[in-house]
């Protein structure tokens, strides 16, 4: 069907002394969105809206910092060569490295040893080249910021899913401006420009933490509030005040996503006039 996929129905029935009951849900309930999720700040929508509008495509250009070189004053967390940057969930890294990527393969989330604040985080992933799957299981992976904040890592080349879970989503809380993603099996680049959040000293929430993402040389977001940490299904909230620093942390989703050339900047707090 044009632009739908055909409602699959899932009844589930459960009989119990005489009596039973039959729970039905619909794919595009399931895999598409939901409507039985807390309402964001705006009052618009929900998250993981089922109903909510998706981005605009847009055809980023042949290529923009896909390969670039880290600057001088840049730490490379990975080359290429091996995961010595990083460490697993229950000890050492085991994503698989090969040529010059990683690439995910069902060991977990993988992070930084070191710990980062404000920072400007380059970061070049390809979603698996053989599409299987559709929605959220197609591709699927994240780029955390200080362990705490996901932008969404996902195939969202002709494939539908919510919007603010889609490729370039500040997952469950804002869709991308635009879709900017490329095919399955190319690579593509994020530029992230991430400011922590601040607190007083009486260690209440002075200023969200803000991010600034481009996707394959595409503005996604600009100077965006984030509502607190990631969560699915849930509404991001600063439950406590977090620490100043955190580690960058890629998510393992089970597909076999890859990821190369990260590199990131520092960034100190600028001198005012």
């Amino acid at each position: 069907m044009s632009g739908m996929r055909k409602i699959l129905i899932i009844s589930v029935v459960m009989a119990t002394a005489g009596l039973a009951g039959v729970v039905v849900q619909t794919l595009a309930e399931a895999v598409l969105g939901y409507t039985d999720t807390p309402m964001l700040p705006s009052g618009k929508w929900h998250v993981h809206d089922l109903n909510r509008p998706r981005p605009p495509v847009v055809t980023p250009g042949a290529s923009f910092s896909q390969g670039a070189a880290a600057a001088s004053d840049a730490m490379v967390l990975f080359d290429g060569t091996d995961l010595s940057k990083w460490e697993g969930e229950k000890g050492a890294a085991k994503w698989t490295v090969r040529e010059d990527y990683m690439e995910a393969n069902k060991t977990g989330y993988i992070h930084t040893k070191e710990k980062f604040g404000d920072m400007q985080l380059h970061v070049e992933f390809a979603e698996p080249e053989k599409v299987e799957g559709d929605s959220q299981e197609r591709g699927n992976s994240g780029v955390f910021l200080q362990y705490a904040y996901e932008v969404q890592v996902l195939d969202s080349y002709d494939n539908p899913t919510y919007a603010d879970g889609q490729c370039g989503a500040l997952y469950g809380q804002s869709p991308p401006m635009a879709n900017a993603c490329r095919k399955p099996g190319e690579w593509q680049s994020y530029d992230i420009i991430f400011e922590a959040a601040r607190w007083n000293e009486n260690h209440e929430l002075a200023r969200p933490a803000i991010v600034t993402v481009f996707q394959n040389g595409v503005l996604i977001h600009y100077k965006q509030p984030l509502l607190g940490p990631t969560g699915h299904r849930t509404l991001g909230h600063y439950g406590k005040e977090l620490p100043a620093t955190g580690p960058i942390a890629l998510q393992d989703h089970g597909n076999p996503v890859r990821f190369r050339n990260i590199w990131v900047r520092k960034i100190t707090e600028e001198e005012r006039p």
